[in-house]
């Protein structure tokens, strides 16, 4: 059933808000007319999101921009905003069906708690295809910009084994960890990209202003300059003249590098065959995608999704593609009818001790609590990697940002000294 969002007014002249569920814009408003609002503006919205509808074909579901829009969402999946909502929500959602209540009373409960008007039509639209007799797992899949595969298959097989509370709660657990484990990685990230940030733009003021008002003042003493201010002087006439170049190069490069990283397979490969090489920022991302592979593929198995159909899934999270690579030739030989830890030693992608710990794994049937494990153990690894890196690129950028600014307050000072002898 449709979800609209209404504007209207209510008995004593007063402007109302909120959303309803109707089979048509007519019904909406009879529906609403009967609460003694009159209605200004009636939007229907899926997923949160209002529906656009295109001129000659725009009522119904089947709109052209309904459908752009979908295609779009499943595309990018959920993001970080997303992902945060949906992972309070699951926790809820887990702890009013493990006690007892029913999943249409649930999924009421949750648009009674909703906070944000997307999310209460999000859980509306999802209670309505259940109460049409739809299953949760079908439902989530009309909402890929909230729900991913990963997601969708968890809930499938938890309905098919009867334990959904049992795997909502691993699947809030586990969207919790993967939050975590994204803010550490950030975290690592955002202090030298700060400081890049802060030093250009001190650079920047230098050049720009300081260096142009005291070169002119040493130019107009008809002194010979040094060969370092000589230098300085060219370097702040060129960045004054072609700023704009800089910049058009920074944007051109930036657009290129996302154009090849994104779209390009091969250029992909090679980037992240290249980062997962530089030091420590290597071990890093290394740590960061084990893990991730390692707690996913756990969290599905565990959940009772089949292996294979598990790899598949993990593929597509890891966030690497040379593991994406090495998950993809682990699948295609576990369908071959091989164990998981011969191929995934094979690979190289993985350290040695996580084929051993698989194959133990295997070996005595506790593979998913061997995985756990791997798990929990590269998350502290993530954590103490993600400090090493940190602390090893705070003295090289401050040697760096103080080897700059010191080379133009030397370029500067000696000349000032030599004309304070000549005087």
């Amino acid at each position: 059933m449709p979800i609209y969002e209404y504007k209207a007014f209510a008995a004593g002249g007063a402007t109302a808000t909120g959303i309803v569920d109707a089979d048509t814009e007519r019904d909406a408003r009879a529906k609403l007319r009967k609460d003694n609002l009159l209605v200004t503006k009636l939007t229907e919205t899926r997923g949160g999101k209002k529906v656009k509808r295109s001129k000659g074909k725009g009522k119904g579901k089947g709109s052209v921009t309904g459908g752009l829009l979908a295609a779009r969402a499943a595309a990018q999946g959920p993001g970080s905003r997303e992902i945060d909502i949906v992972c309070g929500m699951t926790r809820q959602l887990a702890t009013l069906l493990g006690s007892g209540i029913a999943l249409n009373e649930a999924l009421s409960a949750l648009v009674d708690q909703a906070e944000q008007r997307k999310v209460e039509t999000l859980c509306r639209e999802i209670r309505e295809d259940i109460q049409q007799g739809s299953n949760l797992a079908d439902s989530l899949t009309k909402h890929p910009g909230w729900y991913s595969p990963l997601y969708v298959n968890m809930v499938r097989a938890g309905q098919a084994a009867g334990n959904l509370d049992t795997v909502l709660t691993r699947l809030a657990d586990y969207l919790q960890g993967q939050r975590a484990m994204r803010r550490k990685i950030v975290g690592a990230l955002t202090y030298p990209l700060m400081m890049i940030g802060i030093g250009f733009i001190v650079v920047t003021i230098l050049m720009a202003k300081v260096v142009p008002e005291i070169t002119r003042m040493l130019l107009d003493q008809d002194q010979t300059l040094p060969a370092s201010t000589r230098l300085l002087v060219t370097l702040s006439d060129g960045f004054k003249a072609y700023w704009w170049l800089m910049f058009l190069t920074i944007a051109l490069a930036s657009f290129i590098f996302e154009r090849i990283y994104k779209k390009g397979a091969e250029g992909r490969l090679r980037i992240d065959r290249f980062i997962l090489s530089v030091p420590v920022l290597g071990d890093l991302m290394r740590k960061a995608a084990v893990s991730r592979f390692t707690r996913t593929l756990s969290t599905l198995l565990q959940s009772g999704v089949p292996a294979i159909q598990s790899l598949e899934i993990t593929e597509t999270v890891v966030g690497n593609r040379v593991i994406a690579d090495a998950t993809r030739h682990i699948r295609e030989r576990v369908v071959e009818g091989t164990d998981v830890s011969t191929p995934l030693k094979q690979t190289g992608a993985f350290p040695t001790t996580v084929g051993y710990m698989v194959a133990v794994g295997e070996q005595s049937g506790e593979l998913e609590e061997m995985l756990d494990r791997i798990a929990l153990a590269y998350d502290e690894e993530l954590e103490v990697a993600a400090e090493r890196f940190t602390s090893l690129l705070e003295p090289i950028m401050i040697v760096l940002l103080a080897g700059v600014v010191g080379y133009i307050v030397f370029a500067i000072v000696v000349p000032i000294l030599e004309i304070g002898q000549v005087n």
